[in-house]
C-alpha cells in the first residue's frame, strides 16, 4: 500500500472531493493526436474552480484537521500558487483561517487569486523551499497547523483525478505526470495499483529543477542549488523523502524537459485544443513528444493547471 493508503482510504477521499467539486474532463483532441502520432488523452485539471488539481488535496486535508482538531486556530503552508489556492478554497469552505507564504517575485495573478479565496499572504525567501522553511517557523510562532507539501491526505485527495481518468479511459499504456513535491504522481500510482492496472507512470521534471530525477537515478536524496525554471509549479530544489520512496517504488521513469520544450507544449495546447495550460501542466505533453522510451499507442498527460501570469503566457505563445 502506497503511503499506507488502502483502496477504502482512496475511495473515501474521492467521495469527499466529489461532494465539493465536480470531476474534470479527460479529452482526446484530434490535432494533438496527429502532432504526437499516437492517441493522447488530456486530463484537464485546469478546469477546476481554482484552475489546478491541488484543490482536491486541500479539501481532504482541511476536513481532517477540522474533524480531529476543532480547536485549531487555522492552517499555514508555503506555495508557488496552486497549493495555496487549494488551502484557501478549502479554508473558505470549512471556515478556517489560512495563511500562505510565497517567495518574493511570485506570480502576481496567483497571489491575487489566493487572496481572493481568503488566504493571508506572507512574502519570504528567494524560492519555494525558503518560503516553506519560513512557514514552518511561523506555524510554531502563531500556533497554526502546519501543512507541508506532502501528506497522505493531500495524496488521497488529488488521487481522485486518477480515479476519474482510469475509470473513463481503458488500457492506457503510460501516464505522464508533472512532479512538484510529488502528491500528484503518487496519487496516480496509488489508484493504478489499487485498480490492478499495468499502466506505466512517467514522472516529468524541469531540467532546471531536477532534484527528483537526480534522486531517482542515484537512489539517494539529492538537492539542487537552484530551481529557476519557467514552469514554477515544478520549481523544487529539495525532494520529499516519502514522495521519492513512493515514486521509486511505482514509477517507470522520470523524464526531464527544457523551458523551451515546455513553452512549445503550451503553444500546442493552445493551437490544438484552445486550452490555457501553465508551464507545469504542459510539461507532461513536452515529455511525451520528446520521449524516445515511450511504448504503446494510448497515452495520457496530466494538464495539472492553467494558472499563469498574462505576460509569461504571452512570452510562451510568442516563442
Amino acid at each position: 500500500m502506497l503511503l499506507g493508503l488502502t483502496r477504502e482510504d482512496l475511495e473515501q477521499a474521492a467521495r469527499l472531493v466529489h461532494s465539493v467539486v465536480p470531476p474534470t474532463p479527460q479529452l482526446s483532441w484530434p490535432l494533438l493526436n496527429a502532432r504526437a502520432g499516437c492517441e493522447v488523452w488530456v486530463k484537464h485539471e485546469n478546469h477546476t474552480a481554482t484552475g489546478a488539481f491541488k484543490i482536491r488535496g486541500g479539501i481532504v486535508m482541511l476536513e481532517r484537521i477540522r474533524r480531529e482538531k476543532p480547536e485549531a486556530r487555522g492552517v499555514i503552508s508555503a506555495t508557488r500558487g496552486n497549493h495555496g489556492q487549494s488551502l484557501a478554497y478549502a479554508g473558505r469552505h470549512y471556515g478556517m483561517r489560512t495563511v500562505v507564504v510565497v517567495p518574493f517575485g511570485n506570480s502576481r495573478d496567483k497571489n491575487a487569486a489566493m487572496r481572493a479565496w481568503g488566504a493571508e499572504l506572507v512574502e519570504h525567501g528567494r524560492d519555494y523551499d525558503e518560503a516553506r522553511e519560513h512557514s514552518a517557523r511561523l506555524a510554531a510562532a502563531q500556533g497554526l497547523e502546519y501543512v507541508g507539501p506532502f501528506h497522505s491526505e493531500l495524496v488521497s485527495g488529488v488521487a481522485s483525478y486518477a480515479l476519474e481518468l482510469f475509470g473513463a479511459v481503458r488500457d492506457l499504456d503510460e501516464v505522464y505526470v508533472p512532479i512538484g513535491c510529488g502528491s500528484g504522481v503518487c496519487g496516480v500510482i496509488a489508484w493504478r495499483d489499487a485498480l490492478g492496472l499495468k499502466t506505466r507512470v512517467v514522472g516529468v521534471v524541469s531540467e532546471l529543477a531536477d532534484c527528483y530525477a537526480l534522486s531517482f537515478e542515484s537512489n539517494a536524496l539529492v538537492e539542487t542549488p537552484s530551481a529557476l525554471t519557467f514552469a514554477d509549479g515544478i520549481a523544487v530544489r529539495v525532494p520529499v523523502k516519502a514522495a521519492l520512496d513512493a515514486i521509486r517504488a511505482g514509477a517507470d521513469r522520470i523524464e526531464r524537459v527544457s523551458d523551451d520544450e515546455v513553452k512549445a507544449a503550451m503553444r500546442y495546447f493552445y493551437t490544438d485544443t484552445h486550452n490555457l495550460i501553465e508551464g507545469a501542466g504542459a510539461a507532461p505533453l513536452a515529455a511525451l513528444l520528446k520521449d524516445r522510451k515511450r511504448k504503446g499507442s494510448r497515452f495520457a498527460v496530466i494538464a495539472s493547471g492553467g494558472n499563469i501570469d498574462r505576460e509569461n503566457y504571452l512570452d510562451a505563445l510568442g516563442g
